[in-house]
């Protein structure tokens, strides 16, 4: 099978690891390319930067509803958002059309402003701290464990008004969110139905003491939304519950750990950003796009129409592959080089348009804080194992990242 025959619906694909020779080779021979399914309809694939962007401005012609399939290549009306077979999951805000989705996601905005993630930063940099102050330098660790992990879901505990503790059960339910084609995070349904289960019994705890009594936490602010006249059912918020969990944890934990895999392997660019520390704040924008943690999003064309000359029909599947986007040799500069001193790329790493990721400045703060940090005490980074990688065609993700961090 050639490179312009590849199923780039096939998870195992990704587990072997990113297909760049083959994305490439797509943008410039088939750059709106037909991937057939074998459970499906097939769908058309998007790999370069220019088509990907003006797609997601049309969200009138390119909809990400529920109704219409949703934002994953598998058809969500068909099947559950968790794919776990739960029917009380409702519909995250993710898989909405403008007016209902632009309606929905301003009611966490307060919980994200400016002046709130400034009052955050110390916070998190104290947790930053201490989590690496538990890793002994020069001795192996997995820095998935010590830091990747942990450091976006201490963030979103406090996000959501919740003890700090609640890293660890936020951690296993995300794994099993995410993880639908990864026996190691779904091992049978039966597991996956107690996981689920643990979940939306916590989920409907949580959901009756905010609306009870609100605070100014994100998960008072979903419990109590109201749009269009309606108040946000408990399905719903179940549903925006596992997008606020997945989209506010995996996109800054796969970041950190590819990141730190990427300055192994090139030391001169870690010594440079020690010596220059300024450029942190756009070098965070370079760890998004060299990682891509989320690798596509979904839309479902409403109209007949054309992308780069090649005729789309209504109820066609259109899949943004941004893994591909964010290398488009059209869009940045050898950009298969892990370069953090790009300065002030624009990346689709956290999507673009209508449902650009809500939680983008929170991850870049984050980031630019644990490699701040991290900067203070490691010298270099030494990869001892090559990362095992998630099983999946929607989440570039490392499952362990094992390293020894030579002292500063």
């Amino acid at each position: 099978m050639s490179s312009l025959d590849i199923d780039l619906k096939d998870p195992g694909l990704y587990e072997r690891g990113m297909p760049h020779e083959a994305f490439a080779r797509l943008r410039r021979e088939r750059p709106v390319h037909w991937n057939p399914e074998t459970d499906g309809a097939g769908f058309w694939a998007l790999t370069r930067y220019e088509d990907i962007v003006e797609v997601s401005k049309r969200p009138d012609l390119f909809s990400s509803a529920h109704e219409n399939g949703g934002h994953r290549i598998f058809n969500e009306n068909e099947v559950s958002v968790a794919q776990s077979g739960e029917s009380l999951v409702g519909v995250p805000f993710i898989s909405l059309d403008p007016p209902r989705h632009q309606q929905y996601r301003t009611t966490i905005v307060p919980g994200l402003t400016s002046a709130r993630l400034a009052e955050m930063e110390a916070r998190i940099r104290a947790r930053t701290s201490d989590l690496l102050d538990a890793v002994p330098l020069g001795e192996p660790v997995d820095l998935v464990q010590a830091l990747a992990a942990p450091l976006p879901l201490l963030t979103l505990a406090e996000l959501l008004g919740l003890d700090a503790e609640m890293w660890r059960p936020l951690y296993h339910w995300t794994n099993a969110f995410v993880g639908e084609d990864d026996p190691e995070f779904r091992k049978d349904p039966a597991e996956m139905a107690k996981v689920m289960g643990e979940f939306v019994g916590w989920c409907q705890a949580l959901y009756e003491s905010r609306r009870a009594k609100p605070t100014a936490d994100i998960a008072s602010m979903l419990a109590n939304a109201v749009v269009e006249g309606e108040p946000m059912s408990f399905g719903d918020f179940l549903g925006n519950m596992i997008l606020v969990l997945v989209g506010g944890n995996e996109t800054t934990r796969n970041s950190i750990s590819h990141t730190v895999v990427s300055l192994a392997a090139h030391p001169d660019q870690w010594d440079r950003l020690r010596a220059t520390p300024d450029a942190m704040k756009t070098a965070v924008r370079e760890m998004v796009r060299h990682a891509t943690p989320v690798m596509h999003m979904r839309r479902t064309a409403t109209a007949d129409t054309e992308i780069a000359g090649q005729a789309i029909g209504k109820g066609d599947k259109v899949v943004l592959w941004y893994a591909s986007g964010n290398r488009d040799e059209t869009a940045f500069d050898a950009p298969d080089r892990f370069d953090l001193f790009r300065g002030d790329i624009r990346h689709i790493g956290f999507g673009t348009g209508q449902h650009v990721c809500v939680g983008s400045r929170l991850a870049e703060m984050q980031l630019r804080i644990a490699f701040q940090v991290l900067a203070e005490r490691v010298r270099a980074f030494e990869l001892l194992a090559t990362p095992r990688r998630f099983r999946s065609n929607f989440i570039n993700g490392l499952k362990d990242v094992q390293v020894r961090l030579d002292p500063a």
